[in-house]
């Protein structure tokens, strides 16, 4: 057997050890909060997963710091220990009570597993072992904790994989949490930025949504989607530069905004991934971003804002019009789709959604897409708990579909983008071959 097959088969061998429950160390009593228009379209989407990889071999004393610092955060982000409620009419909420069970932790061991095994930029498959709620939906947190965390030993360091119900909760908020969590843990008496916790200020609509199952996509037949892998392409500050400043040397038009880092990176994938799919000239392609509205609802939420507060924007063009054109063709479709998305834009979708309320799926982004979901402005190796940051961080199998895109912070730290795609397998290898989207010089 292969070593890189060995090693799978030997991830696929973790033990889960024990199982506990952590409350808020402070009695809060019954709260309820209603879910709103923003949180409703993911009820039908699974469980958001990431991993931290930490080095550290007093894993003992690592695992009592979390559970202890956890108790402690979880005061004020108590709705992660609550599970999601509704009421006769199926409006949702996220409901907590002192007698809930509270966020699950779950303790394993694969003291086989060395961290530099996890630091790979293959795929997240051999990594699933490693994360709670793979395959789990988020409509399952009506029984379910809302928060799951699995603490792996492994040989040299800590796997901790998260699984948050994306019903109650977007990145941004996510982000929110961990930094704090991280404070409590470093020795902070008290969280730096206090969660915002009033869903009901940025929409207060009460929305029916029957839930009822899944239906089976007539066209399938019953046929299996091709296999995907997913890889991480690790972009340097000066491979960033060089694809933004490159965009905006030719603007579209005299006094056009400059692109942004968010949509020259964008456009750089959109085009090199449809180009690898070798998609034909009259093809449709769709490039969809879940864009944080803070700012952009009046009155604008604080960025503290705990809950979802994000919309699926989407662009569309012909294939043979974003291949031919040159790169800045695709970046202004981006470009003008995120400056429309304002506020009355953000209302009418609402107001869409709350007369015919839909459950979403997560393969809903459209056809041949690229799909950008997180961002790299969240801190996601800032997060230290007291023994290092991060020496990986990764998505979880969940929510995965050919297109998918994750963008993280680099991990060498300035402007570095590290890029975790799932394609198909024939397409990524493509990806894999061609040097312009590597930026590899010949």
């Amino acid at each position: 057997m292969a070593p890189e097959a060995e090693k799978k088969e030997e991830i696929m061998k973790v033990q889960i050890a024990g199982k506990s429950h952590v409350k808020p160390n402070k009695k809060l009593g019954r709260r309820e909060c209603q879910l709103i228009t923003f949180d409703l379209p993911y009820i039908a989407f699974y469980y958001n997963q990431k991993l931290l990889v930490y080095k550290g071999t007093e894993y003992e004393d690592m695992v009592g710091k979390l559970k202890d610092g956890l108790g402690v955060v979880l005061e004020d982000f108590y709705q992660l220990a609550g599970k999601l409620g509704k009421d006769e009419d199926w409006v949702f909420r996220v409901e907590y009570d002192d007698d809930m069970d509270g966020v699950e932790v779950l303790e394993a061991n694969a003291e086989w597993i060395s961290v530099e095994d996890l630091t790979v930029e293959e795929g997240t498959s051999t990594l699933k072992e490693l994360l709670p709620y793979n395959g789990i939906l988020n409509s399952e947190g009506l029984h379910r904790p809302l928060l799951s965390v699995q603490l792996t030993k492994l040989r040299d360091g800590l796997a901790m994989g998260l699984a948050f119900n994306h019903a109650i909760l977007d990145g941004t908020s996510t982000w929110h949490f961990m930094s704090s969590w991280a404070q409590i843990c470093s020795g902070l008496p008290s969280i730096s930025v206090l969660p915002f916790l009033d869903r009901t200020k940025a929409r207060n609509t009460k929305v029916k949504l029957q839930l009822s199952p899944p239906e089976q996509d007539p066209s399938s037949n019953g046929a299996i989607d091709p296999p995907l892998r997913e890889r991480v392409f690790k972009f340097s500050e000066s491979a960033i530069d060089k694809i933004k400043s490159e965009l905006n040397s030719n603007p579209p038009s005299d006094g056009a905004k400059p692109f942004s880092t968010f949509q020259s990176l964008s456009v750089h994938i959109w085009r090199h991934v449809t180009k690898a799919r070798q998609l034909k000239p009259d093809d449709c392609t769709v490039f969809t971003v879940f864009a944080d509205c803070r700012k952009r609802v009046d009155p604008p939420m604080p960025e503290s804002y705990f809950g979802n507060l994000i919309q699926a924007i989407f662009t569309a063009t012909a294939a043979g019009l974003l291949s031919a054109n040159p790169p800045e063709f695709g970046a202004s479709l981006i470009q003008k789709a995120i400056e429309m998305h304002d506020a009355k834009a953000i209302d009418e979708r609402n107001k869409q959604f709350e007369s015919s309320p839909k459950i979403f799926q997560f393969k809903d982004a459209g056809v041949n897409c690229v799909a950008v979901g997180s961002s790299p402005r969240f801190p996601v190796y800032e997060v230290d708990f007291g023994w290092g940051k991060p020496e990986t961080v990764r998505s979880g199998i969940n929510n995965r579909f050919d297109g998918m895109v994750y963008l993280y912070q680099g991990k060498s730290g300035g402007r570095s983008i590290d890029v975790e795609i799932s394609l198909e397998a024939a397409a990524m290898e493509k990806l894999e071959k061609d040097k312009e989207f590597l930026l590899e010089v010949n």
